[in-house]
């Protein structure tokens, strides 16, 4: 197996912490992972005897915990590959593959703040989809290996509700000209189909298999199978998102942004509220926030154009009872300097209102270069 089990556990912690401060719900079967994170945490010696079963669901808890903050847990390719090649894993296979299943509809809105929102059907997407469907193509490709198709057909059904349930969720938010979540939304499904795509081809899956043909690269060839509209959110989030939402490695640093699961960061670059949330928070202290505006500084000038940090800087600030200024304190005079001057600092000048009617105009004039549609 991959890293031990009481590594990963403490690896949760580093990033996590408050899941093991009882900061987020983990009651109901539909948050049983996060659970079981909790016990073994309490029961570091119940790990020492766990099987192969019980290791691939101890490291999907650990993803789908830790996926949406600052340092993921380093097991994808164990979820993924690894754990299905596996030389014991013919006795397992058929319960990782209840487990993948089951994994779907785990409740990870408390362990995430990269979501969109369907107002029409109360429906939430996030990245986590994209895990789990990067998992159960996994699933898929080994069960067909190892000569079980009846269970593989099962994965299979799983993952063609996931891309309906996206494709249904463009159209409508397209429908209800819900620009906002529209935009968010082509970001997460880029994500998560890219994430299909790329373990489809690490395991070099056969392309005459009619289910590739079905799934393959859905947000960049127009499939029969579906609608122009997965094409077209895939050119919208290269036009307008691809910069945005990416592995944030500069706010790695400040690590009080992992002190509670409201600190998450969201999907760029519609950032105003929650850096309204870190400017209020009584959890910072002055320093804190300072290192936290350092951070989205170092964050724009490694990802030129992207608007998201100069948001969250603008929205932190609005939070402060004398802007900057509250700060002036504990911050150095370089960053301040910087600060005064810099495009990141003109940026963050224009209200929230007004950036995000840019956003919407910009929406409303596109015109996919593929599929000709506009929004």
């Amino acid at each position: 197996m991959g890293i031990s089990p009481n590594i990963l556990i403490k690896n949760v912690e580093n990033t996590a912490p408050f899941l093991f401060q009882g900061e987020i719900e983990t009651n109901g079967p539909k948050r049983a992972y996060l659970a079981k994170l909790v016990f073994y945490k309490k029961n570091l010696k119940a790990l020492n005897h766990i099987d192969l079963t019980e290791y691939f669901n101890l490291c999907l808890a650990s993803h789908w915990t830790t996926a949406g903050t600052f340092v993921p847990t380093d097991v994808d390719n164990q979820i993924r590959e690894g754990l299905w090649r596996h030389e014991t894993v013919g006795s397992h296979l058929a319960k990782m593959a209840k487990l993948t299943i089951d994994s779907w509809t785990w409740d990870y809105e408390q362990v995430t703040n990269r979501k969109s929102y369907n107002p029409v059907r109360g429906q939430v997407m996030s990245t986590h989809e994209g895990t789990w469907l990067s998992v159960a193509i996994g699933a898929y490709n080994a069960l067909m290996k190892n000569k079980l198709p009846a269970l593989a057909h099962e994965i299979a059904d799983v993952i063609l509700a996931e891309i309906d349930k996206e494709e249904k969720l463009l159209i409508e938010l397209r429908e209800k000209r819900d620009h906002k979540n529209f935009f968010r939304s082509t970001a997460l499904m880029a994500h998560n189909f890219g994430d299909l795509d790329r373990v489809i081809d690490q395991w070099e899956m056969n392309p005459s298999d009619p289910f590739h043909a079905r799934i393959y690269k859905l947000g960049h060839k127009l499939n029969s199978s579906y609608s122009p509209i997965l094409v077209y959110a895939g050119q919208v989030n290269k036009c307008f998102l691809s910069t945005e939402n990416h592995r944030h490695m500069s706010m790695r640093q400040p690590r009080s942004l992992r002190k509670s699961h409201k600190f998450l960061i969201p999907v760029g670059p519609f950032m105003d509220e929650w850096g309204k949330t870190l400017g209020e928070s009584l959890l910072l202290n002055s320093a804190e926030k300072v290192e936290i505006i350092a951070a989205f500084l170092e964050g724009f000038t490694r990802q030129d154009q992207a608007y998201g940090y100069a948001r969250a800087y603008h929205g932190l600030l609005k939070a402060l009872p004398e802007g900057l200024e509250s700060l002036e304190r504990d911050l150095p005079f370089d960053v301040y300097q910087t600060l005064k001057k810099s495009k990141f600092a003109t940026l963050a000048e224009q209200s929230q209102e007004e950036f995000e009617v840019m956003f919407k105009e910009k929406l409303e004039e596109f015109i996919c270069p593929v599929t000709f549609l506009k929004f």
